[in-house]
């Protein structure tokens, strides 16, 4: 699927084809251009297409945003001009500060090298689930397009990807996961005797991505964007699955535990939590306190103590796990095992 994050195989520069004649090729060293430049020229491209264009918004209940009604909703945008009749409509522009459907129009800052991206969304229903972790899986449907409105990738039946790029595990551009994390799941399907599921309850909204957030020079062959461009993405989002990156036997959302201040709440980026300091985030790293007992193994919970695991007569000794290392803590200082190096027991 083309949402999905391409890792540029070459940092700095990239290569064109030049065909001069049937035996002789040659390979032009074009420079990657100036990120902070690009930025601006997709910023005032997307500023001028949410200027210029609307969406279906008089499709949308904005009097009782959960209605049964909006569960099929899709965000649809078009141009604003006299030739297809919709001079009247409001620009996306004016949707913002509002209240109801004239507030629906918000931004974020995601910080990324040296940018601070402006990162444009649509919230027509937040969402009444769960909340997304940048660690899970999003099971969603969408639509992307770009500012001409060609559509280049689109899931009308829900899929899931992982929300970050883990290494060689493939995540979605850091736009679209940024977009998705404004909003929550779903909060129960309903299945016609036809097999088709309607979802409801969930997140609705669309995201205008710059390129830098997007596929900046790498785009996906065959998809039809181009480089440097701004991509556009409606979206539903109906669900979220765990993660265990390590297969420690904690789900990676629950590894963020730290704010990146010291305090113990979590800041949505599991990537500052590295309890051993090996350069190893504890959501990867199948040894969080590197005392040399793996994760897993430190589960120590009995998962039944009704039933003597070990065999050896006695139902309380048994160390088979219950499944969560995070409810062990053999020396009663607060912190489990899992994160206490000095507490080595292992099951």
């Amino acid at each position: 699927m083309n949402i999905k994050n391409f890792t540029l195989s070459v940092l700095s520069l990239f290569f064109v084809m030049t065909s001069c004649k049937p035996d002789d090729t040659e390979i032009d060293l074009v420079p990657l251009r100036d990120e902070a430049e690009v930025y601006q020229e997709n910023l005032e491209e997307i500023e001028t297409y949410l200027e210029t264009h609307f969406f279906n918004y008089d499709e949308f209940n904005f009097q009782d945003i959960d209605a049964p009604e909006n569960d099929d909703f899709v965000v649809r945008m078009d141009t604003i001009s006299a030739e297809n009749g919709t001079q009247d409509r409001i620009p996306i522009s004016e949707m913002s500060g509002g209240d109801g459907m004239m507030g629906v129009l918000n931004f974020k800052i995601v910080e990324q090298g040296d940018i601070n991206y402006k990162l444009y969304f649509l919230k027509l229903r937040e969402g009444k689930g769960d909340k997304l972790h940048a660690l899970d899986r999003a099971i969603v449907t969408y639509n992307g397009t770009l500012t001409d409105k060609a559509v280049f990738d689109s899931a009308v039946t829900p899929i899931n990807f992982n929300l970050t790029t883990i290494g060689q595990i493939g995540g979605v551009v850091t736009g679209f996961r940024e977009g998705l994390l404004e909003f929550k799941t779903s909060t129960g399907v309903t299945t016609a005797p036809d097999g088709v599921d309607t979802f409801s309850g969930h997140g609705i909204g669309a995201v205008f991505i710059p390129s830098g957030l997007g596929y900046f020079a790498s785009p996906p062959i065959g998809s039809g964007i181009g480089l440097y461009a701004p991509i556009i993405f409606s979206l539903s989002l109906i669900d979220r699955l765990d993660t265990d990156f390590d297969q420690d036997g904690i789900p990676s959302h629950l590894e963020d535990l730290s704010d990146g201040n010291g305090a113990m709440t979590g800041d949505g980026n599991g990537f500052n939590d590295d309890t051993d300091g090996d350069g190893i985030p504890n959501f990867a790293d199948s040894d969080d306190d590197n005392d040399g007992v793996l994760t897993i193994n430190e589960d120590l919970e009995d998962i039944d103590p009704e039933v003597d695991s070990d065999g050896d007569g006695n139902f309380t000794n048994d160390k088979d796990g219950d499944g969560d290392p995070t409810n062990d803590d053999t020396d009663g200082d607060g912190v489990p095992n899992y994160l206490d190096a000095d507490s080595t027991e292992s099951n």
